[in-house]
């Protein structure tokens, strides 16, 4: 395992690889077609320069007398052109030029043409062809049987040429190598700068600054979108850590309260001998204390599993106005107390859990009545337009600000100490439980305060 994480090759390490192979690739490739481009030129003017010399040859073979003057003919020739074989022979006799050993067996065979053919011989390379020609008239002319004539030329100077080029050329692909080396790797690092700028954002993101962005304008389009998504990811991280350090304080704070009404009232009445009544006031004290405790316990277990998904236990077609109306039954008593009027119109049905539907309602209905000034009303009212049911519950009373209305839904959140719960039943939870209640069921809660009136609405989704 540790072998093979020490193979492992950085990003700009790979692009110049890459780059690089990819580079000498290509001008090997170059070196190749230069080399064949130049082979195919040098065979070429060979072929010419043979023609030529053929051209020549029979010429003086056609205006000779003699075979004398024939032979004096071509050696004055072969005197002018340095490096050029010939072998003139009629029926396999030769009547001038270089032994028959000098011309390979192909050529020797071959029919008469100008196609060039490679050798080797006593240490020179040669290229040569063979050509048939008339007899001249001093043999028979073309009575007589016709000649053969072999040519044959040294490409030493080719060949040393063609090494030259190889050579120039194998040092150029070094040194085109090395520079392309240094250029990707140049460009790789430059290209891949926003990375390394992305990296060092990131790693400076802690518990403690979790406000670090990445610079979306400044990177390449190809990073971009990366780099958005992970300023939404930093802001989705900030955004929970924030709640969730919240949620820890206000947690911490609401557990010390009934925490500590529970060890003072116990050290009290062990402080000293009291009666059987006394114990009793303490115990039915503290079993109070540890309701309240095991509500609020309750409850953080529900949005627990509300917020990680928690499939509904049961789902049947609900009636809210007899949800409703069984709720203005229980609630009947604290609202005459009171004064307070209970009012319910419409009517609406929906798809969910009646147990969880009827705590959502019950939390905003209480919530009403505990803020609803003495003499008031508190209104329920049922629609359901265009097939998407919907419940408003209205009270009247002091208007919430503005800036709180968008946090009434977090867990332990209270706008000030006047609206902090009446009693030991509020713990802080009941509109965070109606909110993930709602989500659940794929609808959603909504609220509004203004001109002395308070709005809450359960919008649940359509069919």
């Amino acid at each position: 395992m540790s072998a093979r994480r020490g193979l492992r090759l950085t990003l700009t390490a790979r692009l110049t690889l890459l780059y690089s192979a990819v580079s000498l690739a290509v001008l090997c490739g170059l070196g190749a077609l230069v080399t064949l481009a130049n082979q195919a030129h040098f065979v070429d003017l060979d072929r010419d320069y043979l023609a030529d010399k053929a051209a020549l040859v029979r010429q003086v073979v056609a205006s000779s007398t003699d075979l004398g003057e024939l032979s004096q003919r071509l050696e004055e020739l072969l005197q002018s052109h340095t490096g050029l074989y010939v072998r003139l022979e009629q029926t396999q006799q030769t009547l001038y030029g270089q032994a028959a050993e000098t011309f390979p067996a192909e050529l020797m065979s071959a029919p008469g043409s100008l196609q060039p053919t490679d050798w080797t011989w006593d240490g020179a390379m040669l290229r040569g062809a063979a050509v048939a020609l008339p007899a001249p008239p001093f043999m028979g002319g073309d009575s007589a049987p016709g000649l053969r004539l072999l040519l044959a030329m040294d490409t030493h100077h080719h060949t040393h040429f063609m090494e030259e080029l190889q050579r120039s050329l194998m040092v150029y692909l070094v040194v085109a190598a090395l520079v392309s080396g240094l250029l990707a790797w140049w460009a790789a690092r430059r290209g891949l700068a926003p990375l390394r700028d992305m990296r060092e954002r990131a790693r400076r993101v802690t518990a403690h600054q979790l406000d670090e962005r990445m610079q979306v304008s400044s990177v390449p389009v190809e990073m971009a979108e990366l780099a958005a998504e992970l300023n939404t990811m930093l802001e989705r991280l900030q955004r929970d850590f924030q709640r969730l350090s919240e949620f820890s304080s206000d947690l911490a704070h609401e557990l010390r309260t009934p925490i500590s009404n529970l060890l003072t009232q116990t050290q009290v009445t062990l402080a000293q001998q009291r009666d059987a009544p006394a114990y009793r006031d303490t115990l039915a004290s503290n079993a109070e204390e540890f309701q309240r405790l095991g509500r609020m316990v309750s409850d953080m277990l529900l949005l627990a599993k509300t917020e990680h998904g928690l499939a509904l236990p049961h789902r049947e077609s609900i009636r809210l106005r007899e949800e409703v109306q069984g709720l203005f039954d229980f609630y009947d008593v604290v609202a005459d107390d009171k004064g307070i009027s209970l009012v319910l119109e419409g009517d609406a049905t929906v798809t969910g859990d009646k147990l969880m539907l009827r705590r959502a309602i019950s939390n905003l209905l209480s919530n009403a009545i505990r803020h609803a000034p003495p003499s008031s009303r508190v209104a329920v009212r049922l629609s359901q337009t265009r097939g998407q049911p919907c419940l408003c519950v209205e009270n009247t009373g002091p208007s919430i600000a503005a800036e709180h209305l968008p946090r009434l839904f977090d867990r332990f959140y209270r706008v000030d100490k006047s609206r902090v719960h009446l009693g030991a039943e509020g713990t802080g939870l009941g509109l965070a439980i109606t909110h993930a209640i709602m989500e659940a069921h794929g609808g959603s809660v909504s609220v509004e305060s203004q001109s002395d009136k308070t709005r809450f609405c359960l919008q649940f989704p359509v069919g």
